[in-house]
């Protein structure tokens, strides 16, 4: 025969047999039966004929709900020896309530419970799993998470070293571009220097023709004026000597009032 547990033995009797939980304001009937307060007074509630204990079906005569203090003192107890065993049983999480260690899970508000969470009304048409059960599809929901995660970071980092790559090749094509322009406007500024040049010496050659221009004006009126003289000095050398001499000697007579005017 089986050792029987103590501490289970004691959280039997810590449990109410209505609610099948810890006992809260636990009362004791005439046949020694306890129950919790709330739990005895919903299963009487309506009756009109005599009322019995929900164990025994001893009938109660009277409604006489003595508060049982003693089982309150074993109840804490019952409470702390189970919290000490769920924490010697491996560091399980408890619950808050029951201290008991929490091994389903309650998907529609997604919390864990222990089982007398899961035996009493409050949580008993529920759909629970174990919380291995659970903690497994999670895992697999989250590893699948991680996959789609992963593919869009390799997805995003190709997008980058993609990206990276045309930079380089617009940045290569700009520095190339700039060259071009550059030297473009290298040649467009000799261009422009040479027809500046251009323009210098055509304004130098029509000054140097300007220039040649009033000199052979000048030199033509010289040219002119040279040939009249000479023209006239021909006329004279032609006469007969008689005439010749006297022109000549009038020119002799008058030649000392031209050196006289020009001084």
């Amino acid at each position: 025969m089986a050792t029987e547990n103590p501490v289970e033995s004691l959280q039997d009797e810590a449990t109410c047999p209505i609610c099948l939980e810890y006992f809260t304001e636990p009362v004791t009937l005439e046949c020694g039966h306890n129950f919790c307060q709330a739990c005895i007074s919903q299963c009487w509630e309506g009756s009109d004929t005599d009322i019995s204990c929900p164990l025994c079906r001893e009938t109660v005569q009277q409604r006489n709900l003595r508060p049982n203090r003693q089982l309150v003192n074993v109840l804490e107890i019952a409470k702390r020896l189970s919290f000490q065993a769920a924490k010697g049983a491996g560091g399980e999480r408890v619950c808050g309530e029951h201290l008991e260690a929490l091994k389903l899970f309650y998907e529609e508000d997604q919390t864990s419970i222990c089982m007398v969470c899961h035996l009493s009304w409050a949580h008993r048409a529920h759909t629970v799993v174990p919380i291995e059960e659970a903690a497994q599809e999670y895992k697999e929901k989250i590893q699948a998470h991680l996959k789609t995660l992963r593919e869009e970071r390799e997805k995003l980092l190709r997008f980058k070293v993609t990206g990276e790559g045309k930079s380089r090749e617009y940045l290569k094509q700009t520095q190339t571009e700039r060259q071009k322009i550059v030297s473009e406007f290298q040649e467009l500024r000799e261009f422009l220097e040479e027809q500046e040049q251009l323009v210098q010496l055509e304004n130098l050659d029509k000054e140097i023709v300007k220039i040649q221009n009033e000199n052979v004006s000048k030199l033509s009126e010289e040219i002119s004026h040279l040939s009249e003289l000479i023209n006239d000095i021909e006329g004279k050398y032609q006469k007969p000597v008689s005439e010749f001499l006297q022109v000549r000697l009038l020119e002799t007579s008058q030649m000392p009032t031209q050196e006289q005017d020009s001084c």
